[in-house]
């Protein structure tokens, strides 16, 4: 038999359960496999906002770094936390079929709040994509940073004076610990690649290239491609609010983009469509738009904040 292929994994129970998906399916197939668990700084660093960190990759390049020296084989992420930059010799190997893309919110008491334009409620969330299109549709509101895995951060919004956090579904629907007491953001758009599951493997590994090549779905490859196809023309990372969904319907391919301001006083969202066998590009097509119309100047005032 071969070799077990050894899979990176963070430690935290969702990206666990996510390793465990991967290495049943690989089971499945025939294959050896071993679960490798490796700390990532954005799990050591649990204060600092992550745009303050700044850092491309902060949930992978340890993964990344663990692969390129032989420690493990595989490596699995959520494909909302990879750069579309990977370091060279690597390669996203297979992606696996979407779960749920939206955002939700998990409140404390009620959603009274979301429909009083007098009361300024405490809402938590460490992404800057959620905070600026929440400030754009509550500008009153107060926006709180929360790092932690899910568990850490449903703890912390129990424990502090918050009204609400927000959280991806897909996140507490995997691990089966979605509260009663939350709502599916439907006017949300998501982050780009939100709900997928991608594994990495180098590429000069042919034995996983092989391994992994059965556990790609096509279209939600094609879909979250044209999605960080977006987030890539616009230079985009965890520092810019940029959104993107892609989804099938039928033969189309139906494309929605966003870039935000910081604090969400201005927007600019493109659509697209095109026949499935002309999607390619797309991504790239909508970016364009978006800085023609002014996503630039969005862009480089984000920039001087930041700097």
């Amino acid at each position: 038999m071969d070799k077990a292929i050894r899979i990176g994994t963070r430690e935290s129970q969702l990206a666990l359960w996510q390793a465990n998906l991967v290495k049943d399916l690989l089971t499945a197939n025939g294959h050896a496999t071993e679960l490798v668990p490796i700390k990532s700084d954005g799990d050591i660093d649990l204060v600092t906002p992550l745009y303050e960190i700044g850092v491309q990759g902060i949930f992978t390049k340890s993964l990344d770094a663990a692969m390129l020296s032989g420690r493990i084989d595989i490596a699995v992420h959520s494909f909302k936390d990879v750069p579309t930059q990977l370091p060279k010799g690597l390669m996203n190997a297979a992606v696996l079929e979407r779960g749920n893309v939206k955002d939700l919110l998990v409140y404390k008491t009620d959603t009274n709040f979301l429909n009083d334009t007098t009361y300024a409620a405490n809402i938590a969330t460490s992404s800057i994509r959620r905070k600026a299109q929440w400030l754009r549709r509550f500008p009153q509101h107060s926006m709180h940073n929360l790092r932690g895995n899910v568990n850490t951060r449903l703890q912390k919004l129990a424990a502090e004076n918050w009204d609400a956090a927000i959280f991806a579904a897909a996140g507490l629907e995997r691990i089966n610990v979605r509260p009663a007491n939350s709502v599916i953001l439907d006017w949300m758009l998501p982050a780009p690649a939100q709900g997928a599951i991608v594994v990495a493997c180098r590429e000069n590994d042919s034995h996983c290239r092989e391994a992994l090549a059965p556990l790609n779905h096509t279209e939600t490859a094609l879909c979250t491609g044209i999605e960080r196809e977006f987030l890539r023309t616009l230079l985009g990372g965890c520092t810019t609010p940029i959104s993107a969904y892609a989804y099938v319907d039928g033969n189309q391919l139906i494309f929605e983009g966003n870039l935000c301001s910081l604090n969400g006083d201005r927007s600019i969202t493109v659509s697209r469509q095109a026949p499935i066998a002309e999607a390619a590009g797309l991504g790239s097509a909508a970016a364009r738009e978006v800085l023609e119309k002014g996503g630039d100047l969005i862009i480089e005032e984000i920039r001087n904040a930041q700097a």
